[in-house]
């Protein structure tokens, strides 16, 4: 696991050292890949398949011009997490400031560039909730295998201190 202290990015990398989760999930998305030069698409992804991750995954249908992301599932650990439930709703819309902030471009580069995208460090947009440090981890879907129209992901939080009746995430 990240050390919580360090704040990290990668575009098409994951570090070996990440949540086991992503890990995981990372593992599915390479197994869906119709051919090694093609994306998978959301066609290929079973959530039924990765039902120990499903509650820390996020789904975003990919809108371009501008680029738009809006959340089609957002897991119940997210939901715990953030404390709201995104689904339906824009990428950044309940916090004004997400635009001018580095993680929507991480988005916008999965999208564009058809890369993974990774992010450690203390959280950003939800500063006053329960947790110390989270990753993340962004795939592209394609359903075509070459224009991403969908991005799967999924956090870790490592929790600042424990509330009674909490799970480990």
């Amino acid at each position: 696991m990240v050390p919580e202290s360090s704040d990290r990015s990668a575009l098409g990398v994951l570090p070996p050292d990440c949540a086991p989760q992503l890990l995981k999930l990372y593992d599915h998305w390479q197994s869906l890949r119709p051919a090694p030069d093609l994306l998978p698409g959301r066609q290929h992804f079973d959530p039924a398949a990765v039902p120990r991750l499903l509650p820390w995954i996020f789904l975003l249908d990919a809108m371009r011009d501008p680029w738009r992301f809006k959340y089609r599932i957002f897991g119940t650990e997210m939901v715990r997490a953030a404390g709201l439930d995104l689904t339906g709703h824009f990428l950044g819309e309940p916090h004004p400031d997400f635009q001018s902030l580095p993680h929507l471009r991480q988005y916008v580069t999965a999208a564009e560039e058809k890369v993974i995208a990774y992010h450690a460090g203390a959280p950003v947009v939800y500063k006053d909730r329960n947790f110390l440090h989270l990753e993340r981890l962004v795939l592209p879907l394609a359903r075509d295998g070459k224009t991403v129209d969908m991005l799967l992901g999924i956090m870790s939080f490592k929790l600042r201190w424990p509330s009674v009746g909490s799970r480990a995430v």
